[in-house]
């Protein structure tokens, strides 16, 4: 038996017990006379005590070689320690060890396995299996393995399926590039790693399974970013004969549910408002509404005054920063400065002052009177001691400014407090795009997406006026999940293929199998996919994704620990075909 008691379970009442622990050395100290070894191990950290005069000889010498990361068993007696260490759960005892076996040896690591470590991001990824045993990243794996049973137990509770669907499928035109896998047994055909198991479930509601749920991985070969990899893992659910609000019900029950039981909280209500207004008041379909800084649109007070930087523009738009009219020149410059910036590229920022005695001070007053200045404070919901900061431009990209530059204020303000939860839910999405580079649609949400029913007839006519019966799902600012009622008619879904540029023949070679199921009575169905990761991180009260994730890739989509992706041997190639193909060396 290696151990009898992991290294965080012994307390005062287990004195006189002896004891078989295993686990690693954390540190250890040598006074000459005695030896202190700090042994972790999952659970905590138990300290163990070497003495030359109450340990065996050969036990202590022993004792003095081993060195951090060693892997040892040790037999002893638990007894209570002199000076208490509050800061671990086993602080008021030690074990006396009598027996030592060396399980296995280690050499230094590169870097201290300790909470506050020296290792630089790219190292601890390279030696990731080191950087688990750090308490900060061990805890957040455990963290996500409670809400992934969390899940799995509310979901089954509801009456919810858990189905695996295949890895191994068919690469389609539609969403981010597609990984591809080469077939040996199919020469010069390749399969495709899923991004979503999207037509899957759809098939699964056809085969009347009713309610389908999995928590599956998903891959998409696109940028990466702090909360974004190419392998990612998704709650995936539909459900048949249901309307948009029942989905809605049914998630919302399931985010109460996660919120309450992680963290203790209870959110009374989620909000719902249209991508319209989310567009309109955020100047985006993902808005953090813990705090305000509403847009204010200011086109009919700001236009029309012989201001040409808002005469000239499409949209006029401000917010209220606030109590940030105490703002020096410096200060506001820097803010200016912000905007300019490439990754922003808006023009610059007019600015309002809104002075505690009722008057205002602004970048503009050779244009503006008292009185208009005024009507914008009420417009955007400026109080005194607020700063007023406008952006003008075309409106989509004007409001994308406003919007990078609300929540760069929301964080500079600590407006985004992470132990407070917000979640709500965005609507009627537009059902499409239009591209202007490929002079066609593209689908906003997938081309399996239902419109309004009340809409279907605009298909004809004004399709981009037609709203999508779409839904995300948006927490502290960041898009926890989406869905969407799905078409289940094959007509319908003709159409829509054909608006977005497939011609038969390719509708029928990409989806032709779902194009047949749908002919075999297919029920009324839809269902909504979170992500896993960003779930978990933001309920861990942070947004970076990687932490959460036992072994992430880098920023490059590499994963530094095995080396991978990498080259294949001229065996592997030839057996896959790869060597007939152009640039295949």
């Amino acid at each position: 038996m290696y151990r009898t008691h992991d290294c965080g379970s012994l307390r005062l009442d287990d004195i006189n017990q002896n004891v078989t622990l295993s686990g690693w050395v954390q540190k250890s100290r040598n006074k000459g006379f005695i030896v202190w070894v700090d042994l972790r191990d999952r659970y905590g950290i138990t300290q163990l005590v070497f003495d030359e005069k109450r340990s065996p000889n050969n036990v202590f010498e022993i004792a003095q070689s081993i060195g951090r990361e060693f892997v040892i068993q040790v037999k002893g007696l638990v007894i209570e320690r002199e000076s208490t260490n509050s800061a671990i759960s086993t602080g008021a005892i030690e074990v006396l060890v009598n027996e030592l076996n060396i399980l296995n040896e280690s050499i230094t690591p590169p870097f201290t396995l300790e909470d506050n470590t020296d290792g630089g991001e790219e190292l601890r990824m390279q030696y990731r299996y080191l950087d688990l045993r750090r308490n900060s990243v061990k805890e957040k794996l455990i963290f996500r393995s409670k809400i992934s049973m969390e899940v799995r137990n509310y979901l089954t509770s509801a009456g919810f399926i858990d189905v695996e669907t295949p890895f191994l499928i068919k690469s389609t035109p539609e969403g981010a590039r597609d990984f591809v896998v080469p077939s040996r047994m199919n020469s010069g055909e390749f399969y495709a790693l899923p991004q979503s198991p999207q037509t899957f479930k759809q098939l699964l509601m056809i085969g009347g399974l009713d309610k389908y749920f999995q928590i599956v991985k998903c891959f998409r070969d696109e940028d990466l970013r702090a909360d974004r990899q190419p392998e990612f893992t998704q709650i995936d659910c539909e459900m048949a004969f249901v309307e948009q609000e029942d989905i809605l019900n049914q998630f919302e029950g399931l985010t109460r549910h996660l919120i309450k039981e992680i963290t203790g909280i209870e959110i009374e209500r989620f909000p719902k408002i249209s991508y319209e207004e989310a567009m309109k008041k955020y100047g985006n379909d993902k808005p953090d509404i813990r705090f305000d800084m509403l847009f204010g649109e200011l086109n009919d007070l700001a236009k029309g005054k012989g201001f040409s930087i808002f005469d000239c523009e499409e949209l006029v738009a401000g917010i209220a920063v606030p109590d940030a009219a105490a703002y020096t020149r410096k200060e506001i410059d820097g803010l200016i400065d912000w905007v300019k910036r490439p990754q922003i590229g808006a023009k610059g920022l007019v600015w309002v002052k809104c002075n505690n005695d009722g008057t205002y001070k602004s970048s503009v007053d050779r244009f503006f009177n008292e009185t208009q200045i005024a009507s914008w404070a009420e417009r955007t919901g400026a109080k005194s001691g607020d700063l007023i900061l406008i952006i003008s431009g075309e409106t989509k990209t004007a409001r994308k400014q406003l919007s990078a530059l609300r929540m760069e204020l929301a964080e500079r303000l600590n407006l985004r407090d992470p132990k407070v939860f917000a979640p709500l839910w965005i609507t009627d999405f537009p059902l499409l795009e239009w591209d202007e580079e490929t002079q066609c649609y593209n689908a906003m949400h997938h081309p399996f997406t239902a419109p309004k029913p009340e809409q279907i007839d605009l298909l004809k006519t004004d399709p981009i006026n037609v709203k999508a019966n779409a839904y995300d799902l948006v927490l502290n600012g960041n898009e926890i999940g989406g869905g969407s009622i799905r078409i289940h008619n094959q007509k319908l879904q003709s159409e829509i293929f054909a608006l977005l540029g497939f011609s038969k023949k390719e509708a029928k070679e990409q989806f032709g199998f779902l194009m047949n199921a749908f002919e075999y009575g297919a029920p009324p169905h839809g269902g909504i996919a979170f992500g896993l990761d960003r779930l978990v991180a933001i309920l861990g009260g942070e947004e970076t994704i990687r932490d959460f994730i036992a072994f992430p890739k880098n920023n490059s989509g590499r994963d530094v620990m095995i080396d991978a992706p990498s080259t294949l041997s001229e065996t592997q190639l030839e057996e896959l075909s790869l060597k007939k193909l152009p640039n295949i060396k």
